[in-house]
């Protein structure tokens, strides 16, 4: 591994996309700094990644206070100059439109939009002083389609994808890269395992190659990393061969 002087942040470090991304990132030798809303969780993370000989910082992070977006940037920045800022906070829910509340839609949003603001103008705040970055954003098929009982995530998919379509246009000449990566896909969770059983019945993990493995998501986001200036992607849809979209 060779040690990099410089920090990505993965913001939403769950236990499957995020974690990996995180893990993918630490073995190229960035310096990580990973937040969720439960600190504890990423304890797995910290032992899998020190074990392989990368360096990660974690902790809790509510992304939607923004002193604590600050805060975690401003530190990530601190420790070795914030070259990657990657948001992952999903909030994905169904609820039939009559039972939408004003409070769960307005958390979605909150989670999955107005935090994805503070997290990319913050990177971008830091970005800017020294004339690059990168700055990537998870979305997923409600980035494109309100589906039938998602009109709280889709909206706020919807919101990201714009906030990240903004920043794309005024920061690229500025030489930060903002992309915006669409996963048309169930992510193979066991969440998402379970989920697919109720809906669609026992055969429905026969097939393997329906489910998208989170390591594939992360090396996705590591071409993007990759991509030279002068041929940057602002959007990259990704999904399995199988799916039927």
């Amino acid at each position: 591994m060779q040690k990099r002087n410089a920090t990505a942040a993965v913001i939403g470090a769950g236990d499957y996309i995020g974690a990996e991304i995180a893990k993918k990132f630490a073995v190229e030798g960035f310096s990580i700094y990973a937040g969720r809303r439960n600190g504890d969780k990423l304890a797995p993370l910290v032992k899998d990644i020190e074990a392989a000989g990368g360096e990660i910082h974690a902790r809790s992070l509510d992304a939607r206070k923004e002193e604590e977006i600050i805060s975690f940037l401003n530190d990530a920045d601190s420790h070795a100059p914030l070259e990657v800022c990657i948001f992952n906070i999903g909030a994905n829910v169904n609820f039939p439109i009559l039972e939408t509340t004003e409070r769960v839609f307005r958390k979605v949003w909150e989670m999955a939009c107005y935090s994805g603001f503070l997290a990319g103008r913050e990177a971008a705040r830091l970005m800017t002083t020294r004339g690059g970055g990168k700055i990537f954003f998870t979305g997923a098929t409600a980035s494109l389609r309100g589906g039938s009982g998602y009109a709280a995530f889709a909206s706020a998919k919807f919101g990201l994808r714009a906030v990240a379509q903004a920043m794309a246009r005024e920061l690229g000449p500025k030489n930060i890269h903002v992309a915006h990566l669409i996963i048309d896909s169930g992510v193979d969770t066991e969440w998402v395992r379970q989920r697919r059983l109720e809906a669609l019945g026992p055969n429905a993990l026969d097939d393997s190659n329906l489910l998208m493995p989170p390591a594939a998501v992360a090396g996705a986001y590591w071409q993007l990393y990759q991509q030279p200036k002068t041929a940057w992607t602002f959007e990259l849809e990704i999904r399995p061969f199988g799916e039927k979209w």
